[in-house]
């Protein structure tokens, strides 16, 4: 029988944990900082109405009504539409491989902001203790002070995975949450305490109105949605397909996307709270201090910790504790979304299915920690989400909006809801959603092509970002083409009394 969360709260914590992910941390701040301030939070928020909670409604549904992971659930719409899920499974094989790196990191850096081991150059250090090549292709051989913390991080994603949906995740994510909200806690009350954090927080919410009339800002709000709420590339489909049929999905929607939002602003808040006390300590502007991703957690971060006037250790270890949290909970979350759709169309036990996924994804991810690691993330990362993602969620939109009867999701959503979707939800994902997700492809996929990525040699951009797309493409075809056990993509194969729990 079919693994299922324990209760809808197991499941609410679970999605909320999946789409609390490293991004909320490192990236919507300096998104909204660099977009308008708090004129982005204007297209931000319609974006969430009009792309994020829609598309996580349709997510819900499809997954809770149809009963599979994206490959399985989405073939049984229609047998054309199971190479989508397919590449959407690949997507998030590809994130897990390189997202383990970073959790990587995060763990080594608990213990090094114990002492500062960065010292006064926290670049410096965080490039030596990666052993950083000069190119992509020059790989440099595996670090070696990263082997014991990768296995660390490998023996504990792989205890929850082993241990299924409601044994597993949900007990993962039922500890790692609320330990995630009291460090972030921690670092906002002290981020806003100190001296110079109203001019950071002051460059991230002061409202540039004229932001609103440039149509960048407007693609970047709906990316960091994509990029926020886990749609797209098969989680919410795969964790809503483990929920009992009379699952009220539309508040389920409602409430994990204003939690996750509402913990992105509150941890954005003690992070640009904290840019701004370093910047007043340096004496520059708080833009020049600003960064995203790897180099605010493993450089801007550090540097602040270092300033700091006093409980340095403590405010170090709360700071990527919570990243090593966020970070395991999205973690599992992908690695299901992968395992679901394994288990779902080929007669394997969950064990199989979850060892089918982890032996080849521990064996591609050991690439990340060596010299090359960092730029070779940073390429792939870039291409699988500004293309592959979006693209994926364009085409799920486009494919269940057009060419099948998006009313019946609609009152299917209804059914057990205690609050009823309009005609709205329909008419924003046929058209607002199509439209604002297209533009993205094309500027996305136009500017890797002519201009590369990142000032990378255009040799390692062809190899590892249009690399990794080729991949999700060749390997979606082949696993729609493999066959699977017999009825899967009839609903009927499950049981009744399955149906009725």
């Amino acid at each position: 029988m079919r693994d299922q969360w324990n209760n809808k709260l197991g499941f609410l914590i679970a999605a909320i944990g999946s789409a609390v992910g490293l991004g909320n941390m490192w990236r919507f701040p300096y998104i909204a900082g660099t977009h308008g301030g708090g004129a982005f939070l204007l297209p931000y928020f319609f974006a969430i109405i009009t792309a994020g909670i829609p598309i996580l409604i349709l997510e819900y549904t499809i997954g809770k009504t149809y009963r599979g992971g994206a490959p399985v659930a989405l073939a049984r719409i229609s047998r054309r539409f199971e190479v989508l899920g397919w590449f959407q499974v690949m997507v998030a094989f590809i994130v897990a491989v390189y997202y383990f790196a970073i959790v990587v990191w995060t763990i080594c850096y608990i213990w090094f902001a114990l002492t500062q081991a960065w010292g006064s150059d926290p670049g410096g250090f965080f490039v030596g203790f990666l052993g950083v090549t000069d190119s992509a292709r020059e790989l440099g051989g595996i670090n070696t002070s990263l082997i014991l913390p990768f296995i660390i991080i490998w023996g504990i994603v792989a205890f929850i995975m082993y241990r299924g949906i409601s044994r597993g995740i949900e007990i993962a994510c039922k500890i790692c949450l609320p330990i995630l909200v009291v460090l972030v806690f921690i670092l906002v009350i002290r981020g806003v305490t100190l001296p110079g954090a109203i001019d950071g927080l002051e460059y991230m919410f002061k409202p540039d109105w004229s932001a609103l009339t440039k149509a960048d800002v407007w693609v970047a709000a709906y990316g960091q949605i994509f990029f926020s709420l886990s749609i797209g590339f098969a989680i919410m489909i795969s964790y809503s397909s483990y929920l009992p049929k009379k699952t009220d999905v539309v508040n389920s929607a409602f409430i994990t996307a204003t939690a996750n939002h509402g913990f992105e602003i509150f941890a954005a808040i003690g992070v640009f709270s904290i840019v701004g006390y370093m910047a007043g300590q340096q004496g520059v502007e708080v833009a020049e201090v600003a960064a995203s991703g790897v180099g605010l957690a493993f450089i801007t971060f550090p540097t602040a910790i270092t300033s700091l006037p006093a409980l340095n250790a403590l405010f170090g270890v709360c700071f990527f504790g919570a990243l090593f949290t966020a970070g395991i909970t999205s973690l599992v979350s992908i690695l299901q979304a992968v395992v679901s759709g394994i288990h779902d169309k080929f007669e394997l036990a969950h064990a199989k299915a979850t060892t089918v996924v982890l032996v080849p994804a521990f064996v591609i991810s050991t690439l990340f920690i060596t010299g090359a690691g960092l730029n070779i993330l940073d390429i792939v990362d870039a291409f699988v989400n500004n293309i592959g993602i979006v693209a994926c969620g364009l085409f799920e939109v486009i494919l269940v909006g057009w060419f099948f009867d998006l009313e019946k999701l609609r009152q299917e959503a209804n059914r057990y809801s205690n609050f009823s979707i309009g005609r709205w939800w329909l008419y924003s994902l046929k058209f607002i959603t199509i439209l604002i997700l297209g533009v993205m492809v094309i500027i996305n996929t136009i500017e890797y092509a002519t201009a590369g990525y990142g000032g990378y040699a255009m040799a390692d951009v062809r190899i590892f970002g249009w690399g990794a797309i080729l991949i999700i493409l060749v390997a979606g075809i082949i696993l729609t083409k493999m066959k699977g056990k017999d009825g899967y993509r009839e609903l009927s194969a499950y049981s009744q009394e399955e149906e009725e729990r």
